[in-house]
C-alpha cells in the first residue's frame, strides 16, 4: 500500500484546480462532492469528476472522491454514479460524518454491487471520517466494518468541535486559553481503534492555510500521536505535511542499524542488549521496523 503522509482535497466541481492536482507531487487527491460544492452544483459535480478520472493522468498517486454523508439524499448518486462510471480509475471513496457501522456497511455492500456488476479488477477502498461525537462514541465498532475494505480512519477537527461545542472558528486550530493539545483525546481514541484492526489514520485539514508554521506544528502532533498523514486543502501545504510524514534519513539509518544489532544479539541468545547508549529489546525492533515499513512505503 503506497503511503497516505497527505491527501489533498479539491473541489469536485473546480475542473481547473483538478487539472492541477494532477500534476502536482502528492500521495492522494480527493475529488470533493461534499462540503466544498454547493448543493445545486453537485449534479455537474459528478460529471465532471467522472470526465477527470478518466481523462487525467493521475500516475503516482491515489485518486479518490468524497461523497455526502450516507444519511443525507445525495449520497446514494455520489456513490453510484461515480462508481459505475468511473470505479476502475478511483482508488478509494471517502464517506463523511460516519457515526454507525452500518454506514460504512452501506457503502461496502453497494461497492461490491457495483465492482461485480461492472467487473472492476480492483476493489475500491473506503476511508471513513469521524466528525461527530456519536462517531467517537462508536469508532471502534466503525474500524471493525468491512475488514478489507476500510482502510483508514480520518479525523474531521471541524465538524466534530461542533459537535462537542468547542469554541473557535479555525478548522483544526487551536483555542485561546487551551494549554494543551485540543485533539489528543479525539486523535489518539481513533488511533487505538484504527491499528487494533490494521487501518491507517489520517489527520484533518488545517484552516489557515497561509500560516505554514501552525500547520507544520499541527501536523507533528499529529505524527508523534501516530497518525500517517494529513489533509491538505491548498497545494502550499502539501510539501511541509509530506515532509514530516517521510522519516529522516538519519531515522532510517538508526533503525536499520538496530535491527541489524538486535538480530545478531540472537545468536548468542541475549535479550536486552546495549546499542548506542541504551537498553533495546524486542519492543525496539517492532518499533524499528515500523520506520523502516513507513520508509518503503514512501
Amino acid at each position: 500500500m503506497n503511503a497516505r503522509r497527505c491527501e489533498l482535497s479539491v473541489p469536485g466541481s473546480n475542473l481547473k484546480m483538478i487539472g492541477k492536482a494532477a500534476g502536482l507531487t502528492v500521495d492522494e487527491v480527493l475529488l470533493d462532492l461534499e462540503d466544498s460544492v454547493a448543493p445545486e452544483g453537485r449534479p455537474d459535480a459528478r460529471r465532471t469528476i467522472i470526465s477527470a478520472a478518466r481523462e487525467f493522468d493521475w500516475s503516482g498517486k491515489r485518486l479518490a472522491w468524497r461523497i455526502n454523508p450516507v444519511s443525507s439524499p445525495y449520497f446514494y448518486q455520489d456513490l453510484i454514479e461515480v462508481a459505475e462510471a468511473a470505479g476502475d480509475k478511483l482508488g478509494a471513496v471517502i464517506v463523511p460524518k460516519v457515526n454507525r457501522p452500518e454506514e460504512v456497511y452501506t457503502v461496502a455492500a453497494l461497492l461490491t454491487a457495483i465492482e461485480t456488476a461492472k467487473g472492476f479488477s480492483q476493489q475500491i477502498a473506503i476511508e471513513a471520517q469521524i466528525e461527530s461525537a456519536e462517531g467517537m462514541l462508536n469508532v471502534e465498532k466503525i474500524a471493525a466494518v468491512a475488514p478489507g475494505r476500510l482502510e483508514a480512519l480520518i479525523f474531521g477537527p471541524g465538524d466534530y468541535a461542533a459537535s462537542i461545542g468547542v469554541p473557535g472558528l479555525t478548522i483544526g486550530g487551536k483555542v485561546e486559553g487551551y494549554l494543551g493539545h485540543l485533539w489528543h483525546y479525539a486523535l489518539s481514541r481513533i488511533i487505538v481503534a484504527a491499528r487494533a484492526h490494521g487501518l491507517e489514520v489520517i489527520d484533518g485539514p488545517y484552516g489557515a492555510f497561509k500560516d505554514i508554521v501552525a500547520l507544520e506544528e499541527s501536523a507533528l502532533q499529529a505524527k508523534l500521536l501516530g497518525c500517517d498523514g494529513k489533509w491538505a486543502i491548498h497545494p502550499s501545504q502539501i510539501e511541509p505535511i509530506q515532509q514530516i510524514f517521510s522519516p529522516a534519513q538519519a531515522e532510517v539509518d538508526r533503525a536499520r542499524r538496530l535491527v541489524e544489532a538486535y538480530a545478531a544479539s540472537l545468536t548468542q541468545r541475549q535479550g536486552a542488549i546495549r546499542f548506542e547508549g541504551e537498553m533495546i529489546d524486542a519492543a525496539s525492533v517492532k518499533m524499528a521496523e515500523r520506520t523502516l515499513r513507513r520508509s518503503g512505503a514512501v
